[in-house]
């Protein structure tokens, strides 16, 4: 009877220390990337109860950015088992992507001690802290994802980390003086290009590659078509991707076309009039940077 305790005992302890439902959220984040939302639909009403089939579906909500419906359906998983790391990281996106930021925060703070090897989490803080002027941040939070194997994290994930460090390094070297302006900036360019190796249709990376030659110093680079071209595709990839319009809007602005501008940034609006690149380049704050404005 002791040793039937003992090893009950042992069973006990062992879920109360890992989650009941654990969840391989690498394969269902790729997984997310290749079905449509009806077919995430159709695997839930078969499975009403299925965590996984749940957390597939909030992914591709995610993807789709109704960013609500994603929020509600990881709550249900925490209904079932509150200890889900995965869920809890939903609810944090689905804030972060509705600017929630102080809630977002504390969320991903918690995850990440958590679990430390849930990658996800560091990058929609480095997303965060890239909005709060925090490059630095950002930069380190995005390499410690970049610097695992890959069969470690989701593409998509790797992928946006890359993009995360190369966006991350620009800033810095926007703000940063000569020394910085070399070092930072010499970083961009290959960090974009292995994203592109990776995933070359990612809207990420057509975003990235867009922005970079369209803020890039002319003596090192800039190229408004190049800028165009990759931008249009990031739209074509992803029609919600907001700033990917208002970099674009920022190519035509460049090139003398106010009207195409205008439009553009109505249409980034039409979105989403909270998004922070909207408001920034509408005010001329240009804290994330307008093409011809000199450096801070």
């Amino acid at each position: 009877m002791k040793l039937l305790l003992f090893f009950l005992g042992g069973i006990l302890s062992l879920t109360l220390c890992f989650p009941i439902f654990a969840l391989d959220w690498i394969k269902l984040h790729e997984e997310a990337e290749q079905i449509s939302l009806q077919e995430a639909k159709t695997k839930v009403s078969s499975h009403p109860d299925s965590i996984e089939n749940l957390y597939l579906l909030g992914l591709v909500y995610l993807n789709l950015h109704q960013d609500e419906e994603a929020e509600e359906t990881f709550r249900k998983i925490l209904d079932i088992d509150i200890s889900s790391i995965p869920a809890q990281w939903g609810v944090a996106e689905a804030l972060r992507r509705r600017y929630d930021c102080e809630v977002c925060e504390r969320l991903l703070n918690e995850i990440i001690k958590a679990s430390p090897q849930f990658w996800p989490a560091y990058n929609s803080l480095a997303y965060l802290k890239f909005l709060q002027g925090e490059f630095d941040e950002t930069a380190k939070l995005a390499y410690k994802v970049i610097k695992q194997d890959k069969n470690e994290v989701d593409l998509s994930n790797y992928v946006r980390a890359h993009g995360l460090f190369a966006g991350s390094k620009g800033m810095i070297a926007h703000y940063g003086g000569p020394v910085s302006k070399i070092v930072n900036g010499r970083l961009i360019l290959p960090y974009l290009k292995k994203a592109q190796s990776l995933k070359p249709d990612s809207a990420i990376v057509y975003f990235g590659m867009g922005t970079y030659y369209l803020l890039v110093p002319e003596a090192f680079g800039r190229d408004l078509d190049r800028a165009e071209k990759n931008l249009k595709k990031a739209i074509e990839a992803d029609p919600y991707f907001v700033d990917a319009y208002v970099r674009l809007a920022q190519v035509y602005k460049t090139k003398g076309d106010e009207e195409r501008y205008s439009e553009l940034m109505e249409e980034a609006s039409s979105i989403d009039a909270k998004n922070p690149l909207v408001s920034d380049i509408k005010t001329r704050k240009c804290k994330f940077i307008c093409p011809g404005k000199p450096d801070k």
